[in-house]
């Protein structure tokens, strides 16, 4: 039998790979990316297939006939009912199938293939001041095929409809091979047009015998989107093919060309933010604003916005778009309704005309479909209720009812969604990892599903049945109208070809759950996971599927990091979502066999460049930075690594030893012996290796305090500056301009001393030892980035057992390098879990804007006045934040904003032998351009050494840390004067004695 499979599937991948032009993959890693959607299911497909074209399209279709092998179309993959997973050859139009046919202005029109991105479609539309009205809250990534086949909505359907509003004609095929052009109206045999004779009969009979239940059985409300539309092929709504096709999820056709509506876009937009006692308030007053012709009226709790800044006070908020022809006329408008809405409700408002304040508001709003997947106190929630919908009117009872029910349950979740339609999402708390909690997880929905059809409402309000609700739409529709259902999907699909499961003859809702297959039991890992509570299955689990990481925009404002090996090479396996589905299969075992071994999640996480963008802009989370490092530990465990870990994963180390013989090794450097050098240590040949300082931070800290009079007395505070290892040993004038602008403001910077050496006797006397024995201090993350973990532990262990002493007092810890910071405020104490001191140390980390805006409020920074261009440092952006650098910058008369994005070179990443393309492509992205099209006077910032670095081999304009354009401001002095402290009362070691604090050897990390 195993032999016939084996066969069989060879037969398969034979006849698909002759017949199709586009790509065919029976490999276990393109298999395990498309496992799952945005769901709470999984299935293994045998294979993905990226066809090209409506031929190739049909060439699969006929091989999979033949061989009986079933069919599922997907596009980006963001669906949350799990009706874009299947167990047969999974068709991925976002590879090829994403062109934009035509674009009629006049007709307001557009002809897309189904791989075509909203945001695309939206843009090219834009240009003519039309827009595609549905958009969902992926309209970053996802498909208008995908949108087709659940018939999307979005914040503007309120304004807009859904996405059968917006249909006019779809070109499908159906698993027989047939070609469908389905529009609206009749040929003249009264069957709907655009059909083949057979199914021309069959749909024209079943309609004609059904015109009762077809015009009784549907339920009037906006967003009713469960179950085939059927009753769109009725006379009287205009026999419209196209529409009843619209939402049958792939189940009937595949589609492979749309033509689609466009509406105008206003000229101006503003958002009133309307604030409300508590959600049951705020849904009860969200259709009595519908009159007002608003385009958005989006409900959110204060359990989901938290803190957020900008919305007036309250406990639940409608967010309210009203459009104008002029921006007066749109304000107008929006105070208008906040008039109507304070008598009639409402507690309180704001109007925000601000395009880059509503941007900020919206964030919040479209990130929720991930940031509720964790409740307040980081338990995990699912989808699975996500978006039924009610009768607008009925919104305010029934979310009460709702409510009542989630408690009846045990079960918490955090409502919101699309109040002015009746459509609410919401994640809740299930437990799908046990069979008690899988149980409750079905209670809940058949109860749940009774309720929404008493107010009646739809099953689905947006996303679509799938397997999460298919099961009960005999509740909805009843048996009678679920067998004309069955009619109708056999009519098109006789042989089940296509996504069976879905919709009709559907799975069990508990059934084929993604969560089955991971460990029952925590996996040993390395880091403490302190979100996840320790639990490595959980870390992955956090990735929901909502691909934001799949965005590729970088409109106005946008500071997004998230997923720059993404963008560069738009494979879905080097997207954060792509390698947390590998990692899942990874621990299920199933797919992807070898476990920490496999070589298919070592492939993709070898483009990670582990910028930890994720960590920030993911919405659940998501840090594949440490996820990686995690892997690359257990995957090289004991064996030999790849060279490139041994040069640039131990460069602190490197650099320390080299330091004496830097002139020497700078001409080596532009000798030949360079390229063979490189070749040995995994380096780039395309990258020149940059230069060693000729008198490295430390030592110029040291010889100046030497020789330099003792400074007088100072009252300013005294700060612990990091001399990190690039700082040290590759710009030390990035920390000698530090040094003038702490003490300008008043700081007394000391650094802090080289670590004891521990000998079984105890600790030797450092001053007696040479200068090379004595280990650099290190933030441990060029360890980390290469999965040197054991290595990294024991470098943040001596960095914190030499630290904790000086910080104790509640001293700040300066560091210059973001990615250093980064790494000494999340790494470090999460590697050191154990160690109390290492969380005190990791409190204690401050940016040098940070530091200056915290000790020294009131110091008046030198004015520049001069326009910025250049990168905020991807690790400052995801785990530290810019805000404190954005208003130093405003203070200096630094005017401008930076790029977000990475810079490409991250770390060790860019010079690793076979990512030099990758690496100057993620520069390209934002960081490049920005630069070229800046003044000519402006500053170009680059607090980063690897930014710094990438400028200087890429660009034509070399950029600077902030510290040293204000040092330069404030004047040169020679060396920049005598420190104002170099030692604190009760460190360790002692001022003036190498080895102790500021004595020669004192080091760090990247």
């Amino acid at each position: 039998m195993a032999d016939r499979t084996e066969t069989e599937k060879r037969d398969l991948a034979k006849e698909l790979a002759a017949a199709v032009r586009g790509e065919v993959s029976f490999a276990a890693a393109d298999r395990a990316l498309m496992t799952m959607d945005a769901s709470n299911y999984r299935r293994v497909p045998r294979a993905v297939v990226a066809p090209r074209d409506a031929e190739d399209v049909a060439a699969a279709l006929r091989v999979c006939r033949e061989h009986g092998v079933p069919v599922v179309p997907r596009g980006g993959g963001t669906s949350i009912a799990g009706q874009a997973t299947g167990v047969g050859v999974v068709l991925d139009f976002t590879r090829h199938m994403r062109r934009i046919v035509s674009l009629d202005p006049a007709a307001r029109t557009a002809v897309v293939q189904p791989g075509v991105i909203l945001d695309d479609l939206r843009a090219a539309a834009g240009a003519h001041g039309l827009t595609f009205g549905p958009d969902p809250s992926t309209h970053s990534r996802c498909t208008l095929g995908g949108m087709i086949g659940n018939n999307s909505c979005g914040s503007h359907s309120v304004a807009w409809g859904t996405t059968a509003d917006s249909v006019r004609e779809l070109e499908l095929l159906t698993y027989g091979g047939e070609r469908v052009r389905a529009g609206r109206g009749t040929d003249p045999t009264g069957a709907p047009t655009g059909l083949p004779p057979r199914l021309r009969e069959g749909v024209k009979g079943l309609v004609d015998g059904e015109l009762a239940l077809l015009r009784t059985g549907y339920p009037e409300l906006p967003r009713r989107i469960s179950g085939y539309a059927l009753d769109a092929l009725l006379p009287e709504k205009g026999t419209d093919l196209a529409r009843a096709l619209t939402g049958s999820e792939g189940t009937l056709g595949v589609l492979t060309e749309a033509t689609v509506r466009l509406v105008e876009t206003p000229a101006a937009r503003v958002l009133a933010v309307l604030a409300y006692p508590d959600e049951s308030a705020a849904a009860e007053a969200a259709h009595t604003l519908l009159p007002h012709g608003p385009m958005t009226v989006e409900g959110m709790a204060a359990d989901l916005v938290g803190d957020a800044a900008g919305l007036p006070k309250g406990g639940a908020w409608l967010f309210v778009e009203m459009g104008g022809a002029s921006p007066g006329e749109a304000a107008a408008r929006a105070r208008a309704l906040c008039r109507a809405a304070a008598a009639d409700g409402s507690t309180d408002h704001t109007v925000v005309t601000d395009p880059a304040g509503q941007r900020a508001l919206w964030r919040i709003r479209e990130d929720a479909s991930g940031t509720a997947t964790r409740l307040s106190d980081g338990s995990e929630a699912w989808p699975g209720w996500e978006d039924c919908a009610v009768p607008p009117a009925q919104l305010g009872p029934y979310l009460r009812d709702f409510r009542a029910l989630l408690t009846q349950h045990g079960l918490r979740g955090t409502p919101y969604g699309h109040f002015g339609d009746g459509c609410i999402h919401i994640r809740i708390d299930f437990d799908l990892l046990t069979p008690p909690g899988i149980r409750r997880f079905r209670d809940f929905s058949y109860d749940l599903g009774e309720l929404v059809v008493s107010y009646g409402g739809s099953l689905s309000g947006e996303h679509g049945d799938g397997q999460a609700r298919a099961e009960l739409l005999p509740k909805m529709y009843g048996p009678e109208l679920v067998r004309v259902f069955e009619q109708f999907k056999s009519f098109w699909d006789p042989a089940a070809g296509l996504n069976p499961g879905m919709l009709v003859r559907p799975a069990r809702l508990d059934e084929n759950l993604r969560f089955e297959v991971l460990p029952a039991r925590p996996v040993p890992v390395e880091f403490g996971y302190p979100h996840d509570n320790g639990d490595f299955s959980a870390a992955v689990r956090r990735c929901v599927g909502v691909a934001k990481c799949r965005n590729t925009a970088t409109g106005p404002g946008s500071t997004d990091v998230m997923c720059p090996s993404f963008r560069a090479t738009g494979e879905e396996q080097h997207s954060t979502r792509g390698r947390a589905r590998l990692l899942h299969e990874m621990l299920a075992g199933e797919v992807i066999t070898d476990g920490w071994q496999s070589p298919e999640v070592h492939d993709a996480l070898d483009l990670c460049l582990s910028c930890k963008g994720c960590r920030s802009d993911c919405p659940v989370g998501v840090d594949m930075a440490t996820y990686k490092a995690e892997f690359l530990h257990h995957h090289y465990e004991g064996r030999v690594r790849p060279a490139a870990h041994y040069s640039m994963g131990r460069l602190p180390q490197w650099l320390h030893a080299a330091a004496p013989l830097a002139p020497a090794l700078n001409v080596l450097a532009r000798t030949p012996l360079a390229a063979v050098a490189k070749r040995l240590g995994g380096i780039a040949a395309e990258r020149p290796i940059p230069p060693l300082a000729a008198e490295t931070f430390t030592r110029w800290w040291w010889r100046r305090r030497k020789t330099a009079a003792a400074p007088p007395p100072s009252a300013g505070r005294t700060v612990v500056l990091w001399p990190d290892t690039f700082t040290n040993h590759l710009s030390p004038e990035v920390g000698r301009a530090a040094v003038r602008v702490l003490e300008a403001a008043g700081l007394r910077p000391l650094l802090p001393p080289t670590a004891p050496l521990r000998l079984p006797g105890g600790a030797l006397p450092q001053p007696s030892l040479p200068r090379l024995h004595r280990p650099p201090l290190c933030c441990g993350l060029t360890y980390v980035s290469t999965g040197q973990l054991d290595r990294a532990r024991t470098v943040m262990r001596r960095t914190v057992e030499v630290l904790s002493p000086l910080l104790r007092d509640g001293h700040l810890l300066v560091v210059l390098e973001p990615s250093c910071a980064a790494a000494l405020r999340t790494d470090l104490p999460e590697l050191l879990a154990d160690d109390p001191r290492a969380a005190q140390l990791a409190r204690s980390v401050r940016t040098f804007a940070q530091a200056l805006e915290e000790l020294a409020p009131d110091w008046q920074p030198p004015r520049i006045d001069r326009p910025v261009a250049g990168q905020t440092h991807c690790h400052q952006h995801a785990v530290l934040g810019d805000a404190a650098e954005r208003r130093l910058r405003e203070r200096a008369g630094l005017t401008g904003r930076l790029s977000g994005g990475c810079c490409g070179l991250a770390g060790n990443f860019g010079f690793e032998r076979g990512h030099y393309d990758v690496s100057v492509a993620c520069a390209e992205d934002q960081l490049l351009p920005a630069v070229r099209e800046s003044s000519t006077d402006a500053e170009i910032l680059a607090d980063g050494f690897s930014c710094r670095t990438q400028l200087d081999q890429l660009g034509d304009r070399p950029g600077r840390h902030l510290a040293e354009v204000l040092a330069e401001a404030l004047g040169e002095a020679g060396e920049m004067g005598e420190p104002s402290g170099a030692g604190e009362p009760g460190a360790p070691g002692t001022p003036g004695v190498p080895g102790g604090p500021g004595g020669p050897g004192a080091s760090g990390e990247r």
